[in-house]
């Protein structure tokens, strides 16, 4: 075995998380290395061409924060972009852009073969070097050896991945490429706890079969309200294109309900577990009888080719059965499939054997990201690989690692839920998963993260130069606004210049500050009578309206925070003994043992430690502490 190179950070995947995890790892100094099965798959979209979505959006703006990619690239080559839940409060506004899947790629690509300290390789990994519980290195399928201090394994669908169309099943991975199953057998090896999870993809189909006619369109939102998703993009944004929406009908249906045992999901030849919250349409038949109708969002795969995703139709069924049931569909009566839809089966990691670091309890230097660790989604992934990323190579530049709790960010959430209370499914980010809602907005993941970014290495001067002028922006406005008083006459003019009902503004004028918590009063039609204040921008008006309006909430969730702190602050050590607590129930002390919670808050979230255990875990704690330092 020839050893090639020896890396700080070796990184196995570009996907999602392989791309942020060996961006970040170089970014910070560590000599990395990326291992992808084809140079042609970086930045890969296997399935919908589109970034962000409710809470997914708010991963991918912390990303940014943080000082990663994905922002940068959405940006960069967007088709259409809207802001979703806009009916809803801001807490849940979350931005979502229908992306050119060939361009993306192309950017990913470019932005790693940019990034000092890293280099790419195109070779399978098959084995990994472990010596004393320690990674050491890995090993090629072409024959090579190469020596690292720390490895990701970033592997998406590929590792252990089986397709399944019908009756036909074959070892593959997304989009053709093969699957990865020697690395498999080498960490259930290791004693790493594996699983089997499974996904799907709908068909992409041709342009000129879809009858738009009979589809009703979704257009993106004005070019004027468009918001990147990073802080750094300042250009005008422009929508390109047009999504538009279909339904099933009782005739898809009754195709489906006919050919049900051909489904592998269904056969019994799919043994790994699916997403919840992202079922295939055979599954969304059979579990929701109900329903008459199910949405078919059809979307553009790229400004230079013709074919259209389907989302919401993803499959398992035969190619023949795929083409009747689709043809069943207003607008699809000539439908011509390009590529069908498929499932998908792939090995992954059980999470609760991960630290909040994402770094292995069962082989040292080893970290996890994205798919491998039971998640599902591009963005979820994203937001692993820059931490796995970053811990990994902090690690290997013997430097204190990052721990992110939830009260951070929805990536700060994420991985707690991940480590702490498991999956039985693909992890799918929601807003609902977050107690902290409010504090944690897409708006203000620069406030919350780029400080750590800083602090951690990853956010570099002029993305820190920006964060600061912003912030300076902000508190100048912010002060304008609590001490200009403006005259009611003068902003009811203004309200019924703009078309609103001036009689909803109140009897009495104000600051601009206290007009803002008034319903219907914006920012945009204060400034329409005491201007808009220097460099704020829509997108500030908008963040600056939300924390005037919601003060008093903020501050309410400030303060539960503050007091969830105080558990997060006290420390277990690391070898503690639980199986001595007598006073807490035997699923506690089993579960305690088997998760290792680094903090009190920590292990009041693991599923079967009631509030009893948990008083009586804080007292074992504190006589511990008494014992080890009196």
């Amino acid at each position: 075995m020839d050893k090639l190179g020896s890396y700080d950070v070796i990184v196995i995947g570009a996907g999602h998380a392989g791309i942020e995890a060996a961006h970040a790892a170089a970014m910070l100094g560590a000599r990395t290395a990326v291992f992808t099965l084809t140079l042609d798959m970086i930045g890969n979209m296997p399935c919908n061409p589109s970034i962000g979505g409710t809470a997914k959006g708010h991963l991918v703006r912390e990303v940014d924060a943080l000082g990663g990619l994905m922002g940068l690239a959405a940006d960069a080559t967007f088709l259409q972009s809207r802001m979703l839940n806009r009916g809803k409060g801001p807490a849940v506004h979350s931005l979502r852009v229908q992306t050119d899947r060939a361009r993306y790629h192309t950017w990913m690509k470019h932005a790693l073969e940019k990034t000092p300290n890293l280099d790419i390789h195109q070779a399978e990994i098959t084995g990994l070097d472990i010596r004393d519980g320690r990674v050491q290195g890995v090993f090629t399928n072409l024959g090579g050896y190469y020596e690292g201090k720390a490895v990701v394994v970033a592997t998406g669908t590929a590792l252990g991945g089986r397709i399944f169309v019908g009756e036909a099943s074959y070892a593959g991975g997304p989009d053709g490429t093969h699957a990865a199953t020697a690395l498999t057998r080498c960490l259930a090896d290791q004693g790493v706890p594996l699983r089997r999870f499974k996904t799907g993809t709908p068909a992409r189909v041709h342009r000129r079969s879809i009858d738009f006619s009979r589809l009703t369109c979704q257009p993106g939102d004005p070019d004027e309200t468009l918001q990147p998703f990073s802080f750094l993009t300042r250009r005008p944004m422009h929508n390109k294109v047009d999504c538009y929406i279909t339904y099933t009908n009782p005739e898809t249906h009754r195709v489906i309900l006919e050919n049900i045992h051909r489904s592998p999901l269904y056969g019994g030849s799919i043994q790994g577990v699916g997403p919840r919250y992202c079922p295939s349409i055979e599954d969304k038949v059979m579990r929701f009888r109900d329903k008459d109708r199910h949405p078919v969002f059809v979307e553009p795969c790229g400004e230079d080719t013709e074919e259209m995703y389907l989302q919401g139709l993803s499959s398992s069924l035969p190619e023949a059965v795929q083409n009747a049931m689709y043809r069943t569909i207003r607008g699809f009566e000539h439908l011509e499939i390009m590529r069908p839809a498929y499932a998908i089966e792939y090995d992954c990691v059980d999470p609760t054997s991960l630290y909040p670091t994402l770094e292995s309890k069962v082989v040292a230097g080893l970290y996890g990201a994205g798919q491998f660790n039971g998640t599902s989604g591009y963005e979820e992934a994203a937001a692993q690989g820059l931490l796995a990323g970053l811990n990994a190579a902090r690690r290997a530049l013997g430097r204190p690692e990052l721990v992110l709790p939830r009260h951070t960010s929805y990536l700060g959430t994420l991985v707690d839920d991940l480590v702490t209370k498991g999956v039985l499914d693909p992890y799918r980010m929601m807003t609902s998963r977050s107690e902290y809602r409010l504090s944690l907005r897409q708006d203000n993941a620069d406030e919350r993260l780029t400080p750590i970014g800083r602090e951690y290495g990853l956010v570099q001067d002029d993305r820190w130069e920006i964060f600061c002028r912003d912030q300076q922006i902000k508190q100048e406005e912010l002060q304008r606004l609590e001490q200009t008083r403006v005259p009611l006459a003068a902003l009811r003019a203004a309200a019924e210049a703009a078309g609103q009902d001036p009689a909803r503004l109140g009897e009495s004028g104000g600051t601009a500050a206290e007009l803002l918590r008034r319903p219907g009063v914006s920012y945009e039609l204060i400034a329409a009578v005491i201007g808009r204040g220097a460099g704020v921008s829509p997108a500030m008006a908008l963040r600056i309206e939300t924390e005037i309006r919601y003060a008093g909430y903020i501050a309410r969730e400030q303060r539960t925070i503050r007091e969830v702190q105080r558990h997060e602050n006290v420390r277990i050590p690391a070898g503690f003994d639980y199986a001595g607590i007598h006073t807490i129930t035997l699923e506690a002390r089993e579960k305690l043992a088997k998760i290792r919670p680094r903090t009190l808050a920590q292990a009041g979230r693991i599923p079967g430690v009631s509030p009893s255990d948990l008083a009586q875990l804080s007292l074992a704690v504190l006589r511990h502490d008494k014992e080890e330092n009196p």
